[in-house]
């Protein structure tokens, strides 16, 4: 069996103990940070022994590539990637290039990461940040408008599609008006649900077809004042597999944030009972991830099917034209200077 577990590691190489908590727990997915991303051999080699210690090749390995300030694999190893905002800005001379130009550099990104052997990226960003809202989605948003986030988040889900590797949309159901950091401390939005459900929920309910999604640490108290989002069935049962109606992998945002209290057993346990169908740990400390392992059930019924259904995008490889690909990274990159 497999755990509803997807969990960090500590650097560049996979430790002896490390080895032997993969083996034991067996997560469904694995996330690498840039202390885990020296080279791309290194690379490979620390993806390969991950799935040799879980024993399976069906395993989420997943990244932070959006671009901008978000991106674990930098040059000069990997390529430059511009920031969500730079495709809103070619968006408002010509919405259509922008969004073959966000698919195209989607392509490419899925291609450079299917090569390292990480075939999921935590990606697009579908929040929309308001005036005063904290700078930690920002420039990580497509736009300002249910639409326009809506439509460039879609391109860059089809692109990573299209080269076989999972997109996970991220935060839902929003985290754009937040006024403080989750990974620092617990957002509180007092918005009114009626206002969430124009705005902020509208990019997700658009895109509910796509295969996964992670929560957002964050506290909507016209919803449910006692717990942010991830922990909170109110707003899972109502709002994410609801009123936005998304039936995909549901992934908690990590679990080591500041955003949330307790044990990390507690919180892990927190989540699931929420209704995540995976539960995330990213920081690496093996106690912490013993501790998550401890407080997440076997990978079976409902979330074992939406695993698999995220498992068989990893089979498609759709040919694309690198070199109108390239030109459209060069445009994005010119429009983020």
């Amino acid at each position: 069996m497999r755990a509803s577990l997807i969990t960090g590691l500590a650097g560049t190489r996979l430790m002896p103990d490390e080895a032997r908590f993969l083996a034991g727990v067996r997560p469904c997915g694995l996330i690498l940070f840039a202390r885990n991303c020296e080279a791309p051999d290194q690379v490979r080699r620390l993806v390969a022994d991950a799935k040799e210690a879980i024993g399976s090749d069906q395993v989420l390995v997943l990244v932070d590539q959006e671009g901008g300030r978000v991106r674990r694999l930098r040059p000069p190893h990997w390529r430059e990637l511009p920031p969500a905002a730079a495709f809103a800005r070619m968006s408002e001379a010509d919405p259509d290039q922008a969004a073959r130009a966000a698919w195209l550099v989607a392509r490419l990104t899925a291609a450079e990461l299917i090569g390292l052997g990480i075939n999921t990226n935590c990606a697009p960003v579908l929040d929309i940040p308001i005036p005063g809202s904290h700078e930690i989605i920002g420039d990580r948003a497509y736009g300002t408008t249910p639409e326009a986030v809506a439509r460039l988040g879609r391109a860059v889900a089809e692109g990573h599609l299209a080269g076989g590797v999972l997109p996970v949309v991220k935060h839902i159901p929003g985290h754009g008006r937040a006024r403080a950091d989750s990974h620092l401390e617990l957002p509180v939005v007092a918005t009114p649900r009626e206002e969430l459900s124009a705005t902020d929920f509208a990019p997700f309910r658009a895109l509910r077809d796509m295969p996964a999604a992670m929560t957002a640490h964050v506290v909507f108290s016209d919803i449910d004042p006692g717990s942010p989002a991830s922990t909170s069935e109110i707003v899972t049962r109502e709002v994410i597999r609801g009123e936005i109606g998304f039936d995909g992998l549901l992934m908690s945002d990590d679990l080591s944030m500041r955003a949330l209290s307790g044990s990390m057993w507690a919180r892990t346990e927190a989540v699931i009972r929420a209704g995540s169908d995976v539960a995330l740990h990213c920081n690496g400390c093996l106690p912490e991830m013993e501790q998550a392992a401890a407080g997440v059930p076997a990978l079976s019924g409902q979330p074992q099917r939406r695993f698999e259904r995220c498992v068989t995008v990893l089979s498609r490889a759709e040919r694309f034209d690198v070199t109108e690909a390239e030109a459209a990274l060069a445009r994005a990159l010119l429009a983020a200077a």
